[in-house]
């Protein structure tokens, strides 16, 4: 049986909710949001604090990368979110835009047309709803709740005065006139909520007669009727159906689901696909290729007390925090963990835009393959990453069978500049550990230990550490060259009715976390859609 919409939307993520929400505003429009993963309905989500037990587990596809030659041939886990809201649902919900040259650099550089810093800036303040900031660089009444930490944690506090202390300026707003400094982030976060993109945009959209959602459904193939695509095939409670779409079918599953649904189709390099004996449908060969990520690299410390998020692992004072959440809307629950950052540059120029980005979690071994302190201590962890790496990776099908997980290969640290720019970073988290704000609380920094001394141990140390920083991006770049996957309307090149519209159109990574800017996308995306801009 074939249910017909006028647009359906192929994910549920970050990108997928805005469009599901902006394209169903006009009542005369049926939409259909189609998600594999399930409801938003674990408590987890919701609180800020969450994040630090949803980097694996039920909510994500279980992904690891292939083996990463650059890095020991560690096999990474790569959290990629399985359920509605997307990484926006189980991220840290940190907010920030990137530097504008990014954007500068996507138009005047890459080929996407029409999406200069000038351009795209209506869409940051469109989906922003700023509850501290305002003026020309902040929006205030979008469906995004934005927010200030209620009470940050001391030692995120102490971070910021140690980063003042080795030279960096405080920074109120990492998103106005000057990136560079040390602060506390904005989130995500509303009411002490946290406000992902279905919360924000498509929750209130679901009221809506001329919205579908269907979740726990896998979206099998694009349909097309010729060149032109018509619907998807998608299987869902042991059923296999197919939703029709009389304008347009538009992807919306991230960087590593969105390449690999157009490859099922038939949409692709084309000897890769053959190779698996599919089809082909159009010769893509930029399908999966320039997958761009920031690779994080960790450094723990462990504290003389118990002055960070760490005690709360304690029975009695879990409980205590929990009370506090429930009853008063308030303490340690409502923390993201990652509350503190900066924005710096590896060799102490200022005259260009930052090339590292520091998160600073109030806790030691918040996340999956992060290392820890001895059981019983508190500890802090600062993470840095080179802010535009030149390394590219990519996303290929591992067999025909869309159950199947694909291959994805980073390729972190495959370019030389991303290894020494990213053990600048290292480098200089250690100093900011060694400042007089953060001594008085560090009983010793336990990762990196004084034994990592010259270059070529910071560049093992780097090698053996580093991770994902959940932000993959490019598989399906727009631009106009032939490894350009969509146009910069973000159709799909050589076949009709099908768009691309999340992180993985991005021409290159922009420098900073990544989730406002994929929202921005969808923002202009849905104008482009409703012809609006």
């Amino acid at each position: 049986m074939a249910k017909g919409y006028d647009y359906v939307i192929v994910g549920g993520g970050s990108a997928g909710c805005v469009l599901a929400a902006r394209l169903s505003e006009d009542p005369a429009v049926r939409v259909c949001l189609i998600e594999a993963g399930g409801k938003d309905s674990n408590p987890l989500i919701h609180m800020p604090v969450g994040f630090a037990k949803m980097t694996t587990g039920p909510l994500t596809w279980g992904l690891v990368t292939a083996p990463q030659k650059h890095a020991n041939n560690r096999e990474i886990p790569y959290a990629q979110a399985k359920v509605l809201g997307g990484g926006s649902s189980i991220n840290a919900e940190i907010f920030t835009r990137g530097h504008p040259s990014d954007y500068d650099r996507w138009a005047n550089e890459e080929g996407a047309e029409g999406w200069g810093f000038r351009d795209i800036q209506k869409y940051f303040l469109r989906s922003e709803g700023n509850t501290i900031l305002s003026g020309t660089w902040h929006g205030t009444d979008g469906p995004l709740g934005v927010s200030n930490l209620p009470a940050p944690n001391a030692m995120s506090r102490a971070f910021v005065q140690g980063a003042q202390e080795l030279g960096l300026p405080h920074s109120a707003d990492f998103n106005g006139a000057v990136q560079e400094g040390a602060g506390m982030y904005q989130l995500t976060v509303r009411g002490n909520r946290r406000c992902s993109a279905a919360v924000g945009y498509l929750r209130p959209a679901l009221k809506r007669p001329n919205l579908t959602l269907i979740t726990g459904a896998l979206v099998l193939r694009l349909v097309f009727a010729g060149k032109r695509a018509v619907g998807v095939e998608y299987a869902a409670r042991g059923q296999v159906a197919v939703a029709r779409a009389e304008n347009e079918v538009i992807v919306t599953s991230g960087a590593i689901g969105s390449p690999k649904l157009l490859m099922l189709s038939g949409l692709g390099p084309a000897a890769q696909l053959r190779a698996q004996g599919i089809e082909v449908q159009q010769d893509l060969p930029g399908v999966g290729q320039n997958l761009n990520d920031h690779f994080g690299i960790d450094i723990v410390a462990e504290l003389k007390g118990h002055d960070s998020l760490d005690k709360y692992g304690k029975p009695h004072w879990a409980l205590w925090a929990g009370m506090q959440y429930f009853l008063f809307n308030s303490g340690p629950v409502t923390s993201n963990v990652v509350e503190a950052g900066a924005f710096w540059h590896s060799d102490g120029q200022v005259a260009s835009p930052p090339d590292l980005q520091f998160h600073f979690l109030a806790g030691a071994g918040a996340e999956a393959g992060v290392p820890s302190v001895p059981k019983g201590s508190s500890g802090i962890t600062l993470n840095s990453y080179t802010l535009r790496p030149k390394a590219r990776g990519s996303v290929t099908l591992r067999s025909a069978d869309p159950r199947d997980l694909p291959v994805v290969d980073p390729n972190f640290l495959g370019h030389p500049d991303d290894l020494k720019i990213s053990t600048e970073g290292v480098k200089i988290s250690r100093e900011i550990f060694s400042q007089p704000s953060l001594q008085r609380y560090i009983k010793t920094i336990r990762f990196p230990d004084t034994s990592v001394k010259t270059q070529a141990d910071f560049e093992a140390y780097a090698r053996q550490y580093g991770r994902t920083s959940y932000h993959p991006t490019c598989t399906c770049k727009m631009g106009k060259d032939e490894m350009s996957v969509v146009d910069p309307q973000l159709r799909v090149r050589g076949v009709d009715g099908l768009r691309v519209c999340d992180s993985s159109v991005m021409p290159s990574l922009i420098g900073s976390n990544t989730n406002a800017p994929t929202i921005m996308i969808a923002e202009k995306a849905a104008d482009m859609i409703r012809g609006n801009h």
